[in-house]
């Protein structure tokens, strides 16, 4: 295969299925029918004496040789689209609506400082928040039922840093902040005055967050290796929820420091050190390859990284 003979047309379709690897969704992209995108992947399998991608249930999956690839061609098409393409965006003027996945908590931290971005910048700009029900939100963003998602999400964030399949590459994220977990209680909890103890831990009520209603979470992880267990007596799915129970119980939580605030239960509340390691906790923001370059999206990611200084950097200086 010479590349002087290469129909370069062709990787613009490549780059179009690798990125939603499906070939129905790849055509809608391209303003193209299906059978025109199998007809230009024919074309290239043939020219570079590989088959690129494997039809399956849900779509197409890449080769070794394809996923090799994809890379340098997004790289190259996205420099190519930068030099022919002038900067014409007005975000004033864009009427765009955008789908977003957070916890009710996360939502409540970030949200008002995006709210009043767009009313200053962007006022034909909607948001829709989709309810988040689970630690994996890359379904969301690879159906394109959501354009966008932040919250704590270790099992994508671990396959992201491997880079363990292809399906991952798909997902670009980035890092808006690292926080810590603390237990929290009311602050005239018997608890309260008293150094918390991993036996006096052990020995309270627990509340745990969880959104799918899972009766177990990183805190059991780390008790069950230090040979320990506690009593979970109430999950809930909303930390809102977590604050008001917490606030008015002998329950105690372990809650995320910067996401106290949000409860709304603040001022009635106090947080202790854990007297046990956890992990830390790690905000990350999650979309769509497809939306890498779409001018009102990086204009949102923008606002949301700007939000994240203005109101974490708060929560700090209560601390």
């Amino acid at each position: 295969m010479s590349f002087l003979t290469l129909d370069l047309n062709l990787l613009r379709v490549f780059d179009a299925v690798m990125t939603e690897q499906n070939l129905t969704r790849a055509a809608n992209l391209l303003a193209m029918t299906q059978p025109a995108v199998s007809n230009a992947l024919r074309r290239l399998r043939d020219a570079l004496g590989d088959e690129l991608v494997i039809r399956t249930a849900h779509g197409v999956k890449p080769t070794s040789r394809a996923t090799e690839l994809w890379p340098v061609v997004r790289r190259a098409l996205s420099d190519l689209e930068t030099a022919v393409t002038p900067d014409t965006f007005d975000v004033s003027r864009a009427t765009t609506t955008f789908r977003m996945a957070m916890a009710d908590a996360t939502a409540a931290l970030w949200l008002p400082f995006l709210v009043r971005a767009i009313e200053k910048e962007a006022p034909g700009l909607n948001v829709r928040m989709v309810p988040l029900t689970t630690r994996e939100p890359r379904p969301m963003l690879l159906r394109g039922d959501i354009d966008l998602a932040i919250g704590f999400f270790p099992g994508v964030a671990a396959q992201l840093a491997s880079g363990q399949n292809t399906a991952v590459s798909q997902i670009r994220h980035e890092r808006l902040y690292t926080g810590e977990y603390v237990c929290v209680m009311r602050k005239n909890h018997p608890l309260a005055k008293e150094e918390l103890t991993l036996d006096t831990y052990c020995a309270a009520h627990h509340l745990l967050v969880s959104f799918s209603g899972r009766a177990k979470g990183l805190m059991d992880d780390a008790l069950s290796e230090v040979g320990r267990e506690r009593r979970i007596l109430l999950t809930v799915n909303q930390f809102f929820t977590a604050g008001r129970v917490v606030a008015s119980s002998d329950l105690i939580t372990v809650l995320p420091r910067h996401l106290i605030a949000s409860t709304g239960m603040e001022e009635a509340l106090i947080a202790k050190d854990l007297p046990f390691s956890l992990p830390e906790v790690h905000v990350d923001m999650l979309w769509h390859e497809r939306d890498a370059r779409n001018p009102a999206h990086k204009w949102l990611r923008e606002q949301l990284i700007t939000s994240t200084d203005d109101g974490i950097g708060r929560v700090k200086k209560r601390r």
